[in-house]
């Protein structure tokens, strides 16, 4: 090897060792951001021969790569949009929110913009599966990300839901005399969200016997106002010697009883005066020979009285959004302030054959190749796929002491480079002056 050789070999290892810097240096720079991939770098020797005589000249190639496949921490994050993925995969975003090209990242630092999209630190929209109001997709094809659309949760209204289960826990007095009526309240809510209430009377019968009646709807807001034709009353209640429900039974207008199961007991209100469908009612008085619902004991006051624990009904009226919460398994819910949850999107976790042969755009964001394969939808926790951990962000995969031994590696392998140049430098200066 000539002396110009080794000043090249030497030459070629500077400008490697400038790139394992820089990578480096990248990675430190980078070492807080959220979702980062760290960078290596590769050394490759490659020798010249010539053709005339038997001489080889050698050098390195220094080539970056970028571990993408590679888990971060997961750290907790007080921003309930903010996500990270414990497993494999990538959220899909875009630039846009419609008809934009599509990528793929780990940087889950989700937030709600002006127009209520959810974009990350890098300003890429968050794109789902949007959900039918049964909880379903919508798209036909769930493989493809055509079927995907931005995230938002702003103007989402709150739907009514009308009462269609009504349940009671309550104590009758066994030691009121037979003919002592008692009454309490229970409300719902029809069709279109309007709030109702119904007086429920409690007549004692005879021992251990009571008969329960229901007076028609009025406006919760104006109990001047009737509102609805009730039906499916009188009930008659039947209680055992310990206190516990028996048996049930409805009562026709001519008085003649008909057993009923205690489970299928129901009412009907019709004629709503607000507009709203007819309301069919499931109504649980307890099971029988159990003390969950309704049972008779005795109150122990001078004046007995029936003493509700606690009523319950499955209906409300149209609620404001209060906030979100997302599952381990995708799925977006928006929380309104009457209680209604509802799912409204779904979001899919993207694999690839080779996660490290995507094509980075930002150190956190990446697009499809050949070398990587085509990407694979799926539902989050399924198969390949990790899970959502909402709340949280994946922290950047670089380990500084690590970063710092390549350092002094780097370091010390581009100073004996320079080394060789000067002492090449010196042979050539020896060489020329044996000439003069």
């Amino acid at each position: 090897m000539s002396i110009t050789s080794a000043m090249y070999s030497a030459t070629s290892g500077l400008m490697a060792q400038s790139k394992a810097l820089a990578s480096i240096s990248s990675n430190i720079a980078n070492s807080s951001t959220t979702g980062f991939k760290s960078t290596g770098t590769n050394f490759n020797s490659y020798i010249n021969k010539t053709s005339t005589i038997d001489e080889q000249t050698g050098g390195v190639l220094a080539t970056t790569y970028r571990n993408i496949s590679a888990q971060g921490e997961i750290q907790s994050s007080s921003v309930s949009t903010n996500m990270a993925i414990n497993g494999e995969g990538f959220f899909v975003v875009s630039e846009e929110t419609a008809d934009g090209t599509v990528a793929f990242t780990r940087n889950g630092s989700f937030s709600t913009d002006a127009q209520g999209y959810l974009s990350n630190s890098e300003g890429y929209y968050l794109y789902g599966w949007a959900l039918n109001a049964n909880g379903t997709v919508a798209a036909g094809n769930k493989g493809s990300v055509d079927s995907l659309v931005p995230v938002n949760v702003a103007n989402i209204k709150g739907t009514p839901k009308a009462t269609s289960t009504m349940g009671i826990d309550a104590n009758l007095p066994s030691d009121a005399d037979t003919g002592d009526s008692f009454t309490t309240d229970m409300e719902m809510f029809d069709s279109l969200g309007v709030s109702h209430s119904i007086t429920l009377s409690w007549t004692k019968t005879g021992e251990n016997t009571w008969e329960l009646d229901a007076s028609d709807p009025v406006l919760s807001s104006d109990a001047t106002r009737t509102t609805g034709t009730i039906a499916g009353f009188p009930i008659q209640l039947s209680f055992n010697t310990d206190g516990t429900l028996a048996s049930a039974a409805t009562v026709a207008a001519d008085g003649t009883t008909t057993p009923a199961d205690l489970s299928a007991l129901s009412f009907t209100v019709d004629g709503w005066t607000t507009g709203a469908g007819g309301s069919a009612v499931a109504l649980n008085l307890g099971t029988a020979n159990s003390n969950n619902g309704l049972t008779q004991h005795a109150s122990g006051d001078s004046t007995p009285s029936v003493s509700v624990e606690t009523t319950t009904q499955n209906g409300y009226k149209p609620g404001s959004l209060t906030g979100t919460t997302i599952g381990k398994d995708g799925i977006v819910r928006a929380v309104f302030d009457n209680g209604e949850t509802r799912a409204i999107y779904q979001i899919p976790i993207a694999t690839f054959a080779n996660a490290d042969g995507l094509e980075s755009v930002t150190g956190t964001t990446f697009t499809q190749t050949a070398e990587a394969g085509q990407y694979q939808l799926r539902t989050a926790g399924d198969a390949k796929a990790g899970t959502v951990t909402a709340g949280a962000l994946e922290s950047s995969t670089v380990e500084l002491t690590d970063e710092f031994s390549r350092m002094i590696v780097a370091q010390q392998a581009y100073s004996a480079a320079s080394k060789v140049i000067t002492t090449s430098q010196d042979m050539m200066d020896t060489l020329i002056a044996m000439k003069r």
